[in-house]
């Protein structure tokens, strides 16, 4: 039998205080009496546990709202200044960092291109880049509560190493992980990029209220976050939408379907066809929207590819919702027509497919949203426990 947890004062005080907390910072300013009418707490209690989180350095006074027979009543917020997050996005050709508040706000904002010609130059690259997006917002390391870190691949938590970053060569070596929590000083999670940019664009994008979202990832690689009742699914170690490895034999040069579906395949497929000169996928559908016929055939076969990873995994998760985002997905506006298209002639599982809200900022996002999950209740604990 398990013992059952000890109710004591003390623990129902810090519950009351928490639940306030999360009212105010998920519903607005709000004064005592409307927060005691949402929580079903008495007066005295509400008053009680927000003169304590005023005291902790949680709550701040947020203006006044003029109630019945011209009374004034003060509104209270949860103060933002109460801890910082940082979020990296590691990327094969961009770095971006961001500084945020607790309630958020990014207060700092960094981007490098990825010139890092070993991994450990990458690593390096990164914590330059937050520490000069710490610099800016006038902070240092111990201000901030959490990192997180987006990366292509999966992070192996007993090993401590990156695994399945075929793009990103070297990124799998023992210590780089932890080369970069000492460099920067802070706490520091890892996590698969396509995961937070999923979880990005479920924030704060077209995601937003599905019961079961999946973020297909497309850019120098195939990857997909899959977000279920607004959390993140992992698999059993992680690798949960690894769709990149699926098997394709016939039409990727080595099998998988990241091969056959990724910036890289644009190019292929558009100098297979006859274009020339210094290719990118943005200037393949660059071209494509200007009427180039060979762009618009490139274009063409990597919806209908894109259309056979949707359709997978629609058989699988039946999804309400798949969004497409990554440097690929910037090009929804030419791949959507083909992909739904292709979709009704391969499957009779078509999820609504559309294009992604939060842009290049998908992963950071996600990854600040994942640090502020982490910190906010950290802030917390450590405020309150000796208020």
């Amino acid at each position: 039998m398990t013992t059952p947890p000890v109710w004591n004062r003390q623990r129902l005080r810090s519950n009351n205080e928490w639940l306030l907390l999360e009212r105010l910072r998920t519903s607005g300013p709000a004064s005592r009496a409307q927060l005691a009418r949402a929580s079903g707490l008495s007066k005295p209690t509400v008053s009680s546990a927000l003169a304590a989180l005023e005291r902790a350095g949680l709550v701040r006074e947020a203006g006044t709202h003029a109630q019945s027979r011209g009374r004034i009543a003060v509104l209270y917020e949860p103060d933002p200044r109460a801890g910082h997050v940082l979020g990296i996005d590691i990327g094969r050709a961009r770095l971006r960092t961001a500084v945020a508040d607790l309630s958020g706000t990014v207060v700092a904002r960094t981007e490098v291109r990825n010139r890092g010609r070993s991994a450990t130059g990458v690593a390096d690259t990164a914590v330059g880049c937050a520490q000069q997006a710490l610099a800016e917002a006038e902070l240092t390391a111990p201000d901030i509560v959490h990192t997180a870190v987006g990366t292509p691949g999966v992070f192996d938590r007993h090993t401590g190493r990156v695994r399945y970053a075929v793009n990103l060569p070297g990124w799998g070596r023992p210590g780089l992980v932890e080369r970069m929590r000492e460099r920067l000083g802070t706490p520091l999670s890892v996590h698969n990029d396509a995961n937070l940019a999923a979880l990005g664009e479920y924030t704060f994008g077209a995601g937003a209220g599905s019961r079961l979202f999946v973020y297909v990832l497309v850019g120098t690689g195939l990857g997909m976050g899959i977000v279920a009742d607004g959390e993140l699914f992992l698999g059993a170690h992680g690798a949960a939408g690894e769709i990149g490895f699926l098997p394709l034999d016939g039409v990727a040069r080595r099998g998988n379907l990241e091969d056959a579906v990724s910036a890289a395949a644009v190019v292929r497929a558009a100098r297979e066809r006859g274009m020339t000169g210094p290719l990118t996928a943005k200037r393949v559908f660059d071209a494509a929207r200007a009427g180039d016929a060979a762009a618009r055939d490139a274009v063409r076969q990597e919806g209908e590819r894109l259309a056979l990873a949707v359709a997978t995994v629609a058989a699988v998760l039946d999804p309400d919702l798949v969004v497409i985002g990554g440097g690929v997905g910037r090009g929804a506006d030419l791949l959507l027509a083909t992909v739904e298209d292709a979709l009704h002639r391969l499957t009779p599982l078509r999820p609504r497919v559309a294009a992604g809200r939060a842009g290049e900022d998908a992963v950071l996002l996600g990854a600040l949203t994942t640090a502020l999950r982490v910190a906010r209740p950290l802030v917390f604990d450590r405020r309150t426990e000796y208020s």
